[in-house]
């Protein structure tokens, strides 16, 4: 027996496609402004808020094509949806977010051997604030919406804008020292310092990206709703649980179990039971699939299969 939520899965991930379009117009718009600050002031330190930016723009569009593919349904070539892409969107920007950093020390080690004066900071300065306070708004509906729609693929980008704006933030503060004590050092070395910030975020949504390749269970808070129905049906019914089994992929959360029933009960008993059971498990865990496999209790038979492999 299985159950699964009703396809609203293509529907949810083609209105979530408005998000990414928001996200690219406000990476084009941030380059434009950090690239402008750069070639003003000719800092390197804007010049590696510059270049995240522009990885920022690979990610949005990313982010678009992955919302776009996961809005298929499932068919007869993936079962059970192609929501695992989104783990892949996430673990690319990672490695993207990883090679800007590559990038942003290739441009600071030579100037921090030959340091250079900086030009018209005041100016590049206000442009960089006006692109950070754009990836901070963006970036906060952007982590709101992947919450709120239990999507890795838009809270990635969400962080990864956060990210930015503090990494900005930091370059702001350091290019307002360089032009107020002269020392042309902090340049390169603030521009070394977000390289080792960044790097740091971009392994981080690689790690989260390969758990969820790796078929990770769904969180504790999902776990525990689940153990609290089996509880609640094991002390109402004289029946029992076993095989209990979570993975999540991207949005869709997969659940299945064993529902050992007396015998005496009939198939439709049974049946209503699981069907009852399933509804309170879909009203409590989003947008999830219940699998149910129905066996007599004391059956020795049924205990043979609890394991993954069934010897």
């Amino acid at each position: 027996m299985d159950s699964t939520a009703p396809p609203r899965r293509s529907t949810a991930s083609t209105s979530l496609e408005r998000f990414a379009w928001l996200s690219i117009a406000a990476a084009i718009a941030t380059i434009a402004l950090k690239t402008l600050a750069w070639w003003l002031t000719g800092s390197v330190g804007l010049l590696s808020d510059a270049l995240e930016s522009l990885v920022n723009l690979v990610a949005a569009l990313l982010v678009l094509w992955v919302l776009r593919l996961i809005a298929a349904p499932p068919d007869q070539a993936y079962h059970y949806g192609l929501g695992k892409a989104e783990y892949f969107s996430a673990g690319i920007e990672g490695a993207l977010i990883v090679l800007a950093a590559g990038g942003i020390l290739y441009a600071a080690i030579p100037r921090l051997i030959a340091p250079e004066p900086l030009h018209a900071p005041l100016l590049g300065l206000s442009l960089s604030v006006v692109a950070s306070l754009i990836n901070l708004g963006v970036g906060l509906v952007l982590m709101r919406a992947g919450k709120q729609h239990h999507s890795i693929t838009l809270e990635a980008d969400g962080k990864h804008l956060m990210t930015d704006v503090w990494t900005s933030a930091g370059v702001i503060v350091g290019v307002a020292l360089v032009y107020a004590t002269g020392w042309q050092r902090l340049d390169p070395l603030l521009a070394l310092g977000v390289a080792l910030h960044i790097v740091w975020t971009g392994i981080g949504l690689m790690r989260r990206s390969v758990a969820g390749l790796l078929d990770a269970a769904i969180g504790h808070d999902d776990q525990a709703e689940v153990d609290k129905i089996i509880k609640e049906y094991t002390r109402r019914y004289a029946i029992k649980f076993h095989a209990v089994r979570t993975r999540q992929a991207g949005a869709r959360r997969f659940i299945s179990f064993h529902l050992l029933v007396p015998d005496e009960w009939s198939v439709l008993r049974a049946h209503q039971l699981s069907e009852e059971i399933e509804e309170r498990i879909r009203s409590l865990v989003p947008n999830a699939g219940v699998f149910v496999h129905i066996e007599p209790i004391s059956d020795p038979a049924s205990y043979d299969d609890e394991d993954l492999d069934r010897m």
